[in-house]
């Protein structure tokens, strides 16, 4: 049999996982199954707890206040343009 190719998924969890550990640093990643499911759920729930909402596209960054007031900051390059309502001008349709 060839060698299987790996994923963009797994070329993208290979390189953070590595960079982590050139940080001394541990990391859980999943990708599939219970593990994911899970994490999906946590995730899920994390998310219920937003009451704020601060997208800032210039910078990629998203800041997130959470029901207890706490922040949590995520950097993305697609996130904050997802969330920015688009322009639109008086009379324009």
């Amino acid at each position: 049999m060839g060698d299987v190719q790996p994923s963009a998924i797994d070329r993208a969890v290979e390189r953070v996982t590595e960079l982590n550990a050139e940080l001394e640093a541990s990391s859980d990643a999943a990708t599939s199954g219970e593990a994911l499911a899970r994490s999906r759920e946590v995730l899920h729930a994390w998310v219920d707890s937003v009451t704020a909402v601060i997208a800032t596209p210039g910078v990629g960054r998203v800041v997130l206040i959470h029901a207890n007031g706490s922040e949590s900051r995520i950097a993305s390059p697609d996130l904050p343009m997802l969330l920015s309502v688009p322009v639109s001008w008086p009379g324009s349709a």
